[in-house]
């Protein structure tokens, strides 16, 4: 009461410098004969200044401060500049002693909004979540000058981050000095069944400047069931264009599942080749996944036993129901029933069953009544060798998955699916009819995949300096026999073709660069003309003193004479492209661009094993706006992206 009716006029103020504490930030400390007065820079409100009165109780005042609060959305943004708008990591260890650092710095509101919408998108929180009353609280007691937000501002603000995010992901492709492939990828709805709305996902892969090999999210928007083939091939060319590389295109990979069936595939392949913007007239440009063919090989050998996998099932539930026969088993390999969607854990218990099918005979015996589905010696012989076709499988995805980079060079997958391709012809050839029967079917949708895929994974493994033709000319005998020889051929004239249109393509770039060059040193030193007089001398000396055959052999010629290079696990093949780019010029570009086509477009073992291959988006995601959808799958990948590269 005393401090607000004195007179003040004749007060002295105090000098900030003397000042410690961060609140006086925000506090004029004037001084009255032996009375400290602190006055509120914002409410004019005087409050007690004296040094025994400490200052929380001016911390506590500048909490309440209607006016502080008001102004300071727009103040801060008049005296700082807006910030980028990244994830802030605060060190804690630099504000533990200060309490009142983040009021007296003042809070940026939205810095804090976007860190806010930054971190629903970057683990795929609902955004709804801001209007949650526990939110709302947990916020208030964390940091009262935060101004709550509503849905309709965190969509906005995800938006905002989605465009800024999407100029840089632009750019980026616009600078990338090598060609782009891209996958197609179908998702499903929230409720995963067949009649919930279904998502094409489209990702981009390449090299980039520094020789690393990169996937971005492009777009990620809902089909129209009402769409035809062409309508959706459309569709997909225009994402394309509006990113500005349908020019840029090396080759695409897709599952050729509905949606996105092989008529869409080969409308886009056909629209492109028209527009003479590929390859080899096309030949390359549509693949497959390799993991994928290798799940459906997986799902026809567990068809082939369905029964019996079931009765392992039931006898397994009456293992766990018996103390005395649970037992009997190893405790080292305590068996459970799988997960069936996802065929790796049915791979593992029936291994776990086959180790110890005497416990089940043991059942049996005791009770027969209850164990009626234990399975007989036959149905154990089959499944046997169902499981030995599993473990390949098994070991394959592995390979493709078990990766310590999140995408797979191509040159990696030509070995693995050879050994698939000689165990396939193997099996095929069995005594035993129902090996034999079952190698047949799975051989069908093997080579499919193969004729599909298997001159660019050949071309992969050639610009492998590990392999060259040399992997090539070993296995085509095992597939082919006597046929080999013109299967070789077939693969290399592919090469050769491949090589040549890279090389006129550098030639015309440097053709162009060069008449630049010209012009301009035409317009600054066209004094000079009588020089070029002699141009057709430099050819002749050229000509005339090159020996016979020096030089004359192609950047290919020469990589394929020089000695394959020491096989190890660890080889980094575009590390080693990266430092021979200067003594291959042509041939690394063609390595850029086939070492970067997606052979696999699953992005996790999980999703890899999973006998639906359709990946489901959340059910919170999915209820929003189309629109909406796409912005946060796609800055989803790219923020994640940014911050594993960091």
């Amino acid at each position: 009461m005393i401090i607000n009716e004195m007179d003040l006029s004749d007060a002295v103020i105090v000098k900030s410098s003397k000042l410690k504490s961060a609140v006086w930030n925000d506090f004029d400390k004037v001084r009255k004969g032996e009375i400290h007065v602190a006055i509120c820079r914002h409410c004019k409100k005087r409050l007690s200044g004296s040094s025994a009165s400490g200052t929380s109780h001016l911390r506590n005042h500048l909490i309440r401060c209607k006016r502080r609060a008001s102004c300071n959305g727009v103040g801060a943004a008049k005296r700082v500049e807006t910030p980028p708008l990244e994830l802030a990591i605060v060190d804690q260890t630099k504000h533990e002693h200060s309490d009142a650092s983040v009021i007296n710095s003042g809070l940026d509101q939205r810095r804090s909004r976007f860190d806010l919408a930054r971190m629903i998108i970057l683990h795929g929180y609902p955004l709804t979540m801001v209007e949650d009353v526990g939110f709302r609280v947990f916020l208030r007691n964390l940091q009262p000058l935060f101004e709550p937000v509503v849905f309709e501002r965190v969509e906005s603000d995800c938006m905002e981050i989605y465009a800024k995010e999407k100029h840089k992901i632009f750019e980026d492709l616009d600078k990338l000095p090598g060609k782009i492939s891209i996958s197609v990828d179908v998702w499903n709805g929230g409720g995963g069944s067949d009649d919930s709305d279904e998502f094409l996902c489209l990702s981009a892969h390449y090299i980039d400047e520094t020789w690393e090999l990169r996937k971005r999210v492009l777009n990620f928007f809902m089909v129209d069931p009402s769409h035809t083939d062409v309508m959706l091939a459309e569709v997909v060319i225009t994402c394309l264009m509006e990113w500005d590389i349908d020019r840029k295109l090396f080759s695409m990979a897709s599952n050729r599942t509905r949606p996105f069936g092989e008529n869409v595939a080969n409308k886009i392949r056909d629209r492109l080749s028209q527009n003479k913007f590929l390859y080899c007239n096309g030949q390359l440009f549509d693949v497959s996944c390799g993991v994928y063919v290798i799940n459906q090989l997986a799902q026809e050998s567990l068809q082939s036993c369905f029964e019996t996998i079931n009765k392992i099932r039931e006898s397994i539930r009456c293992v766990k129901s018996s103390e005395f026969i649970q037992e009997s088993f190893d405790e080292r390999r305590d068996i459970c029933i799988d997960d069936s969607a996802r065929w790796d854990t049915t791979c593992t218990m029936l291994e776990i069953a086959l180790e110890q099918k005497n416990v089940f005979s043991l059942m049996k015996q005791r009770d027969p009544d209850s164990c009626v589905s234990c399975p007989s010696d036959l149905e154990w012989e089959r499944l046997e060798t169902v499981v030995g076709f599993l473990r390949v499988f098994v070991q394959v995805t592995n390979t493709f998955t078990k990766s310590s980079n999140s995408c797979l060079t191509a040159n990696i997958y030509f070995p693995e699916i050879c050994d698939i391709h000689l165990r396939l012809i193997e099996w095929n050839k069995s005594p035993d009819g129902f090996i034999s029967s079952l190698a047949v079917t799975m051989r069908k949708r093997f080579d499919e995949f193969w004729n599909r895929n298997h001159r660019v994974l050949a071309i992969a493994t050639i610009l492998d300096p590990r392999f060259k033709m040399k992997l090539v000319e070993y296995y085509y005998p095992l597939f082919y026999d006597s046929s080999a020889s013109e299967f070789i051929e077939d693969i290399s004239e592919y090469t050769r073709a491949l090589y040549n249109e890279h090389s006129v393509g550098s030639l015309l770039a440097s053709s162009d660069q060069a008449l630049d060059w010209q012009e301009n040193h035409h317009h600054h030193h066209h004094h000079h003309q009588h020089e070029d007089r002699l141009r057709e001398f430099d050819k002749y000396i050229n000509e005339t003193t090159t020996s016979p055959g020096q030089d004359s052999k192609s950047d290919l010629e020469k990589y394929l004479e020089e000695p394959l290079f020491p096989r190890n696990s660890d080889f980094d093949i575009l590390n080693w492209w990266k430092v021979h780019t200067p003594k291959y010029p042509i041939l690394s570009m063609v390595a850029r661009n086939v070492l970067a086509v997606p052979m696999s477009n699953v992005s996790s073992e999980e999703d890899a094993f999973e006998s639906s291959r359709k990946r489901r988006i959340s059910d919170t995601w999915c209820s929003l706006r189309p629109s909406t959808v796409q912005a946060l799958m796609c800055a989803q990948d790219w923020i994640r992206s940014e911050l594993e590269s960091s």
